[in-house]
């Protein structure tokens, strides 16, 4: 326990850190800012220099829209996108509506993309962070580096055919995977992402799918054609997944899957 709760203060601070880094690299670029008034009260930020001033509400702009994506940002980079899709195809398969909540598929989800993303983190607070608080590197090779370390954690888990699409669609010219923009790999994780999550959802959807057929096939033999199969299916599927210990299962699928 005291390990989970290090790393998921790590996170959030590896968080905090990188759209701190963000915001500082893009308004480390602006010349000048603007000056805010209150009544009585006046907040100066910077000179009045007449056109910059556009530029600089631009880039305060761009920084409140990167502050705002910046959630979903994150969870596209991890995985937590495979993690929740199957389990939302396990809730879809044993066909109950509200159970779980989606509040309890989402923290589950949540929590272990903390316990899987842990060593990814502490690199990059290590190689990253770290140094940039010593003041030791910049703020733009503090992002190079972090980047990096995100780099290479997705182009693992990501399909070569998936990242060599959006290679092709962009019209690079051949690069090392190392040198590969972010804008590239990102979208190729998430594709190759999505399929893994929907060929482990169709693997917990066979054994559901079979019960069903053998009790409609049962209620039909006894002539009971009126009887909806879920009345009889749905307690046996759930009595399946009890009996298998199902949860633990395939949180150690979605764990192995990832190499852990």
């Amino acid at each position: 326990m005291p390990d989970t709760k290090v790393s998921l203060f790590r996170r959030v601070g590896c968080v905090v850190c990188l759209l701190c880094l963000l915001g500082g690299a893009l308004s480390a670029s602006a010349q000048t800012n603007l000056v805010t008034g209150f009544g009585p009260v006046q907040i100066t930020l910077g000179a009045n220099h007449g056109p910059q001033d556009v530029s600089t509400g631009i880039q305060v702009l761009v920084v409140l829209t990167l502050l705002t994506l910046a959630p979903s940002i994150l969870l596209l980079m991890t995985c937590f996108t495979r993690i929740v899709i199957v389990l939302s195809f396990i809730r879809t398969a044993l066909q109950l509506q509200g159970a779980p909540a989606n509040q309890i598929i989402i923290g589950l989800s949540l929590f272990l993309t903390c316990f899987l993303m842990a060593p990814v983190w502490n690199d990059i607070h290590q190689e990253a962070l770290k140094p940039y608080q010593e003041h030791e590197i910049s703020g733009q090779e503090a992002i190079d580096r972090a980047s990096a370390r995100m780099r290479t954690f997705m182009l693992q888990q990501a399909r070569p055919q998936d990242v060599e699409l959006f290679v092709a669609m962009a019209k690079l010219q051949p690069t090392k995977p190392s040198d590969l923009p972010l804008r590239v790999v990102v979208p190729g994780f998430i594709i190759s992402e999505l399929r893994t999550a929907f060929e482990m959802g169709f693997l917990i959807f066979v054994p559901f799918i079979l019960i069903d057929l053998v009790v409609a096939t049962v209620l039909m033999s006894m002539g009971m054609m009126m009887m909806p199969p879920t009345t009889f299916s749905i307690p046996l599927k759930l009595l399946l997944f009890v009996l298998v210990n199902g949860w633990s299962l395939v949180v150690t699928s979605l764990v192995h899957s990832y190499g852990r």
